[in-house]
């Protein structure tokens, strides 16, 4: 655990937190053990955290934390919890948790876990709140002078791949696209059809590895030889184990070194496809090939590529789904609890278009900002769909798309 925690600093998440729990369970021992356990983990890098936003429990947390702090000499440190920035976004926050929730704001079984004091508060205001507890106020500076991190933006980091031996990544990437392509003018033109030394082969071939060496250059050039044969592994182990492959789509089927690697199965020069559209170095992109797996078995694959390259350095895309013009006015008017009659008129009356916004939809629909400068109601459901149109409603997972980040020291 320690090696584990080194660099990072830990805050017990005051009432929320194992500590804090035990301590507002009057625990008091139960607490001692497990902030030892804590200072062991992170010596020098653990903090008792203090918040007061006017929740249940919290001061008698404050309370406890600091007598244990004294007792002890841990440092304490003062948070806000933060959910939101302005104060006035209360209500566009709850309505939000509601809307996520599936109930509605006045609805009596509906738990409130938060409270208009969780934005982000200034300086002052957080002074003036523990002004009985400066040291909490210096520990937070100095915690944020403890930090530093460095986010290189821009930069593409590729996966690594084992190379054999004597043989460099681009040496190797070029070794197994001609081999590759070997294999596919074989099966494309059978030598018993095409003599391997007839001057019409000889035409083709030439063609192929003209073909073949443009986009290697391309590729090496752009420094994206390690994705193409990551993905190159992955498939033709998929095809190896009996998992079912597709043969490609998308711009991706237009390159012939993918075609060479069997990461696609169509001949780009046979059906003329450009692989520019692919990659140009003109507008410099990832990559990405459009891979489809068999439903049953594709978490085989996404299973051996955790065990290849490390189940810490593979992972899946999450998803956001946001609440676009249609749905937004339906989500409020259920939260607030109108009649389901007036969130449907009002979403009927937004114009059906691709990229529709609240803001367009009052501009070009009169019956709309008619409908709302008449209604009282409409117009608080409108008010709130302002706030809250474009912002996530839920999360999902990436139907497969993953990615090893680059480790650095």
């Amino acid at each position: 655990m320690l090696e584990q925690s080194e660099g990072l600093i830990a805050l017990s998440g005051a009432r929320e937190g194992e500590v804090g729990r035990h301590l507002l369970s009057d625990h008091e021992q139960e607490a001692r053990v497990l902030l030892e356990e804590w200072q062991a983990a992170f010596p020098d890098r653990f903090y008792l955290e203090l918040v007061r936003t006017g929740r249940a429990l919290e001061e008698a947390c404050v309370h406890a934390s600091v007598k244990l702090a004294i007792e002890t000499g841990t440092p304490v440190v003062a948070t806000n919890d933060v959910r939101f920035l302005e104060r006035d976004d209360y209500w566009a926050h709850e309505t939000r948790v509601a809307i996520g929730e599936g109930k509605a704001l006045d609805d009596p079984r509906r738990e409130r876990r938060y409270t208009e004091e969780q934005y982000l508060k200034s300086p002052e205001e957080m002074a003036a709140l523990f002004a009985d507890i400066p040291e909490a106020l210096e520990n937070s500076v100095m915690i944020a002078e403890r930090c530093s991190v460095d986010v290189r933006l821009g930069e593409i980091f590729l996966p690594e791949f084992g190379i054999p031996e004597g043989m460099t990544q681009d040496e190797f990437f070029r070794k197994v696209s001609h081999d590759g392509l070997t294999e596919r003018l074989d099966f494309l033109f059978p030598a018993e059809r095409y003599p391997r030394d007839s001057e019409e082969y000889q035409a083709i071939d030439q063609r192929y590895r003209d073909r073949l060496e443009f986009e290697l250059n391309v590729i090496i050039q752009m420094g994206f030889p390690g994705y193409f044969l990551i993905v190159m592994d992955f498939i033709q182990w998929a095809k190896d184990n009996g998992v079912p492959v597709g043969p490609g789509r998308g711009s991706g089927a237009g390159s012939l070194v993918a075609y060479a690697q069997k990461i696609t199965d169509l001949d780009p020069i046979g059906y003329d496809l450009l692989f520019e559209r692919f990659l140009n170095p003109e507008r410099v992109s990832m990559p990405d090939f459009d891979v489809d797996f068999c439903m049953e078995k594709r978490d085989k694959v996404i299973e051996y590529v955790a065990e290849r390259y490390g189940r810490n350095a593979v992972s899946q895309i999450v998803t956001f789904g946001t609440m676009a013009a249609k749905a937004v006015v339906r989500d409020v008017a259920r939260a607030q609890g109108r009649p389901y009659s007036l969130g449907d008129k009002l979403s009927k009356l937004i114009p059906f278009e691709v990229g529709m916004t609240l803001s367009k939809a009052i501009e070009q629909e009169p019956a709309l900002k008619e409908f709302i400068g008449n209604d009282d109601e409409a117009e608080e459901i409108w008010e709130m769909a302002l706030k809250l149109e474009g912002t996530t409603r839920g999360t999902g997972k990436h139907a497969g798309g993953g990615y090893r980040p680059h480790q650095t020291d």
